[in-house]
This record gives C-alpha cells, sequence and structure tokens, in this order.
C-alpha cells in the first residue's frame, strides 16, 4: 500500500490532453512498463465495444479494477488498442510525487487531479463534462487504491457511477458505463525470488527462514506472527482461537470505533449493511481520514511559519492517520485469498504487499516477466433524460459494475 503525503494542500492539475503526443511517445511507454514493470505484452479483448460506442458518440466511462502498479500502462495499452487516448481520474498525490516534466506528460495524457479525501467538487464537474462532452473515454478506477489483489475486486465507490449518473442527467447523448477487468500472469517462474523474498521477511521479524515449508505455510506463519504483535500493541495481547480473517476484522474494527469515537462521527453500527464490515470498511477509512487531515490542516493554516517541533495535538493527529494507514494495510488482506487456490500469482500478490508493508518499501519488486490481460465487459447504458430508460441510482449503478469486472476476472484466463 501506497503511503500518500499528509502535510500541504491539494493542489489542482487540469488534464491537456495530446492525442499526438500519446502517439508519438508510444515505443518510449512501452520500453518503460518493460524495465519498470516487467510487463511484456498486453492483450486487449473486446475494443471493439468501446470502439463501437465512439463511432456512436456515446460518453464513455471505463471502470477496470486496480490490481497493481502498471494497471496505467495496461489501459494505455487499451487505449493503443481503441484508437482513441483516454481521459484518467487521478490522486493529486501522484502529481504532488512526480518532477515538473513527470506532471507534464501526466496532463499530455489525460490525467487530472482529484482530492480523494475530500468532496471534490471541481474534479467531479471535470470528470462530469469529459463524459457529457468529449469523445475520449474517461478511466476511473473505483477501488480507489492498489489491493494487489489480481483475482477479487474490493468495495467500489460509489463516486465513478455518480459521475455517470450526473452526466447523463446533463447530456443529450447516452452515456454508457463499460466494466473492463485487468489481470496479470507470470511469463516466468519468480518463485525462487519469492523464496528469496520470504526469507528476508521471516529474518525481518527475527525468526529463522523455514525453507523446508510450503510457501503458502509459511506466508500463513508470517501472517498470524504480524497480526499478533499488532493485537498486542493495540488490544494487550494475542486473541487466539479465531481465523485470521476474523482477527484481521477485529483490530480494524477495534482501530476504527477508537478513532470515531476521538474524532466524534457517527456511530460505525448505522453505516453498515447487514454487518458487512468488507464493505462498509472503506467509507469509515475515508470519513476519519478525512476529519483527521482537515484538523491537521487547520493547525498548519494557523501557524504555517512556524519551524517548532509538532505540538502534542499535531502528533496526536499524525499518530491517528498512522493508525489509518494500518487499517488500511489490514483491509488490503483478506485472509483467505490462499486458503483453496493458491496459483504463483496469488503468493506473489500476498508477498507484494509484505513488502510494502513490512520491509517499508515504496513499490513491490517485480520477479519476474508478465504478461496482462485487459477485457471489456458488455457496457451499461445510461440513456439521456429525454429518451426511456431505467433510472439508475449510485448505489445500484456502483454494484452492478462491481459485479460485472469480478465476472470478468472469473472468466479471464
Amino acid at each position: 500500500m501506497n503511503r500518500y503525503p499528509l502535510k500541504g494542500k491539494p493542489r489542482r492539475w487540469n488534464a491537456k490532453l495530446s492525442p499526438t503526443l500519446f502517439r508519438l511517445i508510444k515505443p518510449f511507454r512501452l520500453r518503460k512498463q518493460r524495465i519498470e514493470q516487467r510487463l511484456i505484452s498486453v492483450e486487449v479483448r473486446n475494443a471493439t465495444i468501446v470502439r463501437k460506442l465512439i463511432n456512436e458518440k456515446n460518453g464513455i466511462l471505463i471502470t477496470p479494477n486496480h490490481p497493481g502498479h502498471a494497471d496505467a500502462y495496461c489501459m494505455n495499452a487499451a487505449a493503443d488498442k481503441v484508437g482513441k487516448a483516454f481521459y484518467y481520474m487521478t490522486a493529486w498525490q501522484v502529481f504532488a510525487a512526480n518532477h515538473r516534466i513527470g506532471r507534464w506528460m501526466l496532463q499530455k495524457h489525460g490525467c487530472f487531479s482529484v482530492d480523494r479525501e475530500g468532496a471534490d467538487r471541481e474534479a467531479f464537474r471535470t470528470a462530469v463534462e469529459i463524459v457529457r462532452e468529449e469523445i475520449h473515454p474517461l478511466v476511473i478506477f473505483p477501488e480507489g487504491d492498489v489491493y494487489h489483489q489480481n483475482d477479487r475486486v474490493t468495495p467500489f465507490r460509489e463516486g465513478a457511477a455518480a459521475i455517470a449518473v450526473t452526466a447523463s442527467k446533463k447530456s443529450d447523448r447516452p452515456i454508457a458505463c463499460v466494466p473492463c477487468a485487468i489481470k496479470y500472469h507470470y511469463i516466468d517462474d519468480p518463485m525462487p525470488a519469492l523464496l528469496q523474498l520470504m526469507d528476508q521477511l521471516e529474518e525481518r521479524i527475527l525468526w529463522r527462514p523455514r525453507p523446508d515449508l510450503d510457501l503458502r505455510e509459511r506466508i500463513y506463519r508470517l501472517a498470524n506472527g504480524l497480526i499478533a504483535m499488532k493485537e498486542i500493541e493495540y488490544l494487550g495481547s494475542a486473541q487466539p482461537g479465531e481465523s485470521l480473517t476474523a482477527r484481521i476484522h477485529a483490530l480494524a474494527d477495534y482501530i476504527l470505533n477508537t478513532l470515531e469515537t476521538r474524532y466524534e462521527l457517527k456511530s460505525p453500527i448505522a453505516e453498515r449493511h447487514g454487518d458487512d464490515f468488507h464493505r462498509t470498511l472503506p467509507k469509515r477509512i475515508k470519513a476519519v481520514r478525512a476529519s483527521a487531515l482537515a484538523r491537521l490542516q487547520a493547525i498548519y493554516d494557523k501557524d504555517a511559519d512556524s519551524t517548532e517541533a509538532l505540538s502534542d495535538q499535531e502528533e496526536g493527529i499524525t499518530r491517528d492517520l498512522d493508525d489509518v494507514f494500518l487499517v488500511v494495510q489490514l483491509f488490503s488482506y483478506p485472509g483467505d485469498y490462499l486458503y483453496k487456490v493458491a496459483p504463483v500469482e496469488r503468493l506473489a500478490e500476498t508477498l507484494d504487499k509484505f513488502e510494502e508493508d513490512v520491509l517499508g518499501r515504496t513499490t513491490a519488486t517485480i520477479r519476474a516477466d508478465r504478461k496482462a490481460v485487459v477485457q471489456f465487459g458488455e457496457p451499461i447504458t445510461i440513456n439521456a433524460e429525454n429518451q426511456t430508460s431505467k433510472k439508475w441510482s449510485a448505489g445500484e449503478l456502483t454494484q452492478t459494475l462491481e459485479n460485472a469486472v469480478q465476472n470478468l476476472l472469473d472468466g479471464t484466463r
């Protein structure tokens, strides 16, 4: 999981899409994806679906899953196949982390910034206008973060669907939402490198490496050890007798309950839908993080020129944000991802998360050459108001898109 910078106000970067530049630098993009992500090829399936929608002058929103850090390369490959560059809604921190030329290149590739922690009305309006007016499709990753889950989607946020529904109310043309699945496969065997990483992880928590054990068993041993350490830190003792999934949920719930009380947020019980922890957790995380960031920003605004050490209040809020980040990390481990089936991609994804979270690396190391499959699904068309159409709510459309992307992943080989 990437830890985004917490200080400073979100900045605005607008898209300056240049289809000509997008085409000209394709060889450079392909070289970067091979070197940085060891992504040798991208197979794009059903590109004719998007091409047909463009030719019929639909407004188009594409909603892929977000399994890895190479997803932008995959979607650019899809744009090449479709024959039309895409726009992208991009977290402002991605721009902030880049140098000047990098930010310029992002803009030329159709990226515009969004503050995901707040109600970013300008980004919302920009997205709606693109879907309403542009011939170039807009890509939004509704999961929000990279969770390193090649076979499963995490709950979609409602923002993407809300943009499509709003655009349909203001547009004279049909708006089409296109589900999209991204899945990675190893071309070469990453197992030798994964076993070396497993040794490093065990040594990091002062364990002797256990090469005599199956890698899947070693991963679960490490996961149980790590959750026990956090339980001792937050709860005073390890919590035996429960499944790993139940322990992850219980610890995340305890941390969030504590923070929600501190920031005087609405009772989490009222926010749950049938006590579905997994589905309601992202909403709870966002609410706590937004409240903490707002308080922290208020402190910086009040004493912007101070060079003194952080006050106790500031340090407390920073610790709270660290706790929120821990909950996000916990959320990214479903607990049962390796229970029944453990192909090498799932083993590698789990170790990728451990590498980032335990070893503190910004992004996981890619340990063998890979290929990707990008598959578009059947569009969900939302007609303009003056046409006969089902009236979609943002929540209903979100769930429909999430299910469609999961079905695509289930059928992708």
